[in-house]
């Protein structure tokens, strides 16, 4: 008699990791020699667009944040979001990004920064916390220190935090690799929308956008044009329903 998978419970779920750990290093060792390292998206990291009531946005991320993918900040989240705001309201942005960061390094980065003013924050956060093994429950600690953050040094009145993508779809990731990484971005995912759930000033945007190999950079791990378009689009949106 065969038994689900979760019928022994996380002793051996832990035991099943271990004995793959030889194999999901391998290939990770793969991915990091094949996938080639795509720089930032060159341009302005604020500007202003569009007419009506006045509007501050701050994105704050990582590396799909900062544009890896695309040429240029133009078809990037930060510029593409104002740019579907801009129908609406007089918008100025800012993008804080670094390839790499962590919720911690984001974090780190945002008490560097000058006290402002704003009033939307997008957040791009958590693919890297998932790839380095950060614990869930302190990722969800670091996070909630990022928001309050915002709240109080930036004077953020909506919050729009966007979930995990589907990690084991990327095109990058190998079998075994992306089934690890999509089950652990999935946990992460499932939890921030819990932990926010009921927050007036704090939406949860759904990340999953369908990933397909001609939508993806040609790195395969990071968003497209098309990507980032569609991400933008609903972050704007979910942005009008918030405020």
């Amino acid at each position: 008699m065969s038994l689900p998978p979760n019928a022994l419970g996380p002793r051996s779920n832990r035991l099943r990791m271990l004995a793959a750990l030889p194999v999901l290093a391998a290939q990770a060792a793969w991915v990091a020699g094949r996938v080639p390292r795509l720089p930032e998206a060159a341009g302005p990291r604020s500007g202003r667009v569009g007419s009506g009531p006045r509007m501050r946005l701050l994105v704050v991320g990582d590396s799909s944040a900062a544009g890896v993918g695309v040429a240029h900040q133009s078809e990037a989240l930060a510029a593409q979001t104002a740019r579907a705001l801009a129908s609406d309201f007089d918008v100025g942005w800012q993008l804080i990004a670094r390839s790499g960061a962590t919720t911690a390094g984001a974090l780190t980065r945002l008490r560097q920064e000058p006290p402002a003013a704003f009033d939307v924050a997008l957040t791009a956060l958590g693919v890297n916390d998932v790839k380095n093994g950060v614990p869930l429950g302190r990722w969800l600690d670091r996070t909630d220190a990022l928001h309050a953050l915002l709240r109080e040094r930036f004077g953020v009145r909506l919050i729009v935090a966007s979930g995990l993508p589907p990690m084991g779809s990327f095109p990058a990731l190998p079998g075994a690799l992306a089934r690890v990484l999509g089950a652990r971005a999935d946990r992460f995912d499932a939890a921030l929308r819990l932990a926010i759930a009921g927050r007036a000033d704090t939406v949860f945007l759904p990340g999953d956008i369908p990933l397909d190999a001609a939508r993806m950079s040609p790195d395969g791990f990071h968003p497209g044009a098309a990507v980032y378009a569609d991400w933008a689009a609903r972050a704007a949106a979910a942005i009008r329903r918030g405020l």
